[in-house]
């Protein structure tokens, strides 16, 4: 999904709300393109402060990712022939998995519009997904001290950003029809004894598609976002 940022991005007053651009790819985007488009979007950012923000909303084919400073001996597999691809990346957090039936969501925000602080930022991403669930009928919940989203017992969506003078990359990836077995390769996140879930397990034929769109009404809830049509 190549972007045309000379015909997305421009300087005109009313680009100085909230509203962003929405990208919804309907097939699986490999992590280092996703990644590129976050970056590439936070530079457009940079240069010219009043352009318009971005979400993207997608699926990613297996692989891993490690946060900054995030430790290596959360990898139960050898570095140097992983079971998936495995990337290294400028989020917070430890080693987490991204497969086919994750809705990954990356939101490409300007916090100096909302408020020049990460933790408040998490928290909001938080309950976003609390939102989200609650339209579902179930009641996620977190565990204080812990980044994240937790149905009973389960870790059901992690949160890991990076920032560049206030402007966001990366962002939440909730699992909603996911083959756990690779989270088996992994401590996620950091965290021995806490098991992952994906919302299937309470909700049996629930696929990404069905969550997609509430994810993109609870983010507007919460960002006061309004969306451009890319």
């Amino acid at each position: 999904m190549p972007i045309d940022f000379g015909k997305l991005v421009t300087t005109s007053s009313s680009a100085k709300s909230l509203a962003a651009f929405r990208f919804e790819p309907q097939v699986l985007v490999p992590f280092e393109t996703a990644w590129n488009w976050q970056r590439e979007w936070q530079r457009a950012l940079l240069e010219k402060p009043a352009s318009e923000q971005a979400v993207w909303l997608l699926q990613h084919p297996n692989c891993y990712t490690l946060g900054r400073g995030a430790s290596e001996k959360n990898l139960l597999f050898d570095v140097k022939t992983p079971p998936s691809p495995l990337f290294r990346i400028d989020r917070g957090g430890e080693v987490t998995h991204h497969l086919p039936g994750q809705l990954v969501v990356y939101p490409v925000l300007d916090l100096r519009r909302y408020k020049t602080d990460l933790n408040w930022y998490m928290r909001e991403l938080e309950e976003t997904l609390i939102e989200v669930l609650a339209h579902l009928g179930l009641q996620g919940r977190r565990i204080p001290g812990m980044t994240g989203l937790w149905l009973e017992d389960r870790k059901i969506a992690s949160i890991g950003v990076g920032c560049r003078r206030w402007i966001t990359q990366h962002g939440l990836a909730l699992n909603v029809a996911c083959d756990l077995s690779g989270f088996d390769e992994i401590v996620p996140c950091g965290l021995v004894g806490k098991p992952v879930g994906s919302l299937n397990n309470w909700l049996p034929g629930l696929s990404v598609f069905d969550v997609q769109p509430l994810m993109c009404r609870c983010l507007s809830n919460r960002f006061g976002l309004g969306w451009f049509s890319s």
